[in-house]
Formats: structure tokens, C-alpha cells, sequence
């Protein structure tokens, strides 16, 4: 699995043109999932997720997770994150789980999260989503599990 994580202001997922999902200051985390993904990749993403310390302390260095600042988490599924693009000029998605397991990996990756974390919300598997976000820093980062 791999994630892109923003630290964000505030971020929004609508939906025709509905809000969806939203949170203040936290963490917008985007969701790739690839063929070997399993739930034990999507537990320690979770726990990465969960425990990076991206946010400022009192002096001004990354050192507090998203629980140090009790800050949102909106998690949106995106299966171009897995793309090869390498070659030519059009991504491959061939390492991309296939849409019916994904969607079930993503499903246990929010109930997790929820289970584990008060602040989750999230976007809706294989939706047309409008993703708004106030990056704040920006601050980016791509983990992996």
C-alpha cells in the first residue's frame, strides 16, 4: 500500500456537488493499493499513518503526530498513486489490486482507523470525487507499507 499524506488546514470530498467528508487541521491520507496488499499492510499503514509526527511543536519542529494535536484524518481511496510510469507517456496500472479486493482492503483500512482513532472520515471507493485542501506548510509526504 502506498499513501500520500498532506498536512492540511482544513479538506473536503464532494460528491455530486454534496459534501461528502470533511475535517479541519490534520491529514488528508490518498490510498493506493497494489495486487500484493493484504490487511496486515493496511494495519501498519494505519499505525504509520496515525503515529507520523508531521505537526510542529513549541519550537517549531515535527515532532507531534496526528493523536499529539487530535487533528482529522479524511482517507480517499486513489488508484492512480499505484501507477508505473516509467515507460512511455501513459501510466500503467497493471500493479493496481483489482477494483472488488481493493474496495474491501480500503473498506478494512476505515473501519480500522475508525476503530483506532475518533477524527476519521472518508471519501467513497471508486466515486467521481472533488477533493479540496488548504495543504498547510505544504507539507507532502508518501509512505509505504
Amino acid at each position: 500500500m502506498i499513501t500520500l499524506i498532506q498536512r492540511v488546514n482544513w479538506a473536503q470530498v464532494r460528491i455530486k456537488d454534496t459534501v461528502y467528508a470533511e475535517i479541519g487541521t490534520g491529514l488528508l491520507a490518498f490510498i493506493g493499493i497494489e495486487e500484493p496488499d493484504t490487511q496486515a499492510n493496511a494495519d501498519g499503514l494505519l499505525q504509520k499513518i496515525l503515529s507520523y509526527r508531521v505537526f510542529s511543536d513549541l519550537d517549531n519542529k515535527m515532532n507531534l503526530s496526528i493523536r499529539d494535536v487530535e487533528g482529522g484524518l479524511l482517507l480517499v481511496s486513489q488508484f492512480t498513486l499505484v501507477a508505473s510510469t516509467e515507460k512511455g507517456l501513459r501510466p500503467s496500472f497493471s500493479s493496481a489490486k483489482p477494483p472488488v479486493e481493493a474496495e474491501k482492503l480500503y473498506d478494512y483500512l476505515v473501519e480500522q482507523a475508525i476503530n483506532k482513532y475518533d477524527l476519521v472520515s472518508s471519501g467513497q471507493f471508486a466515486a467521481d470525487m472533488l477533493v479540496t485542501l488548504e495543504n498547510d506548510g505544504p507539507v507532502t509526504f508518501i509512505l509505504k507499507a
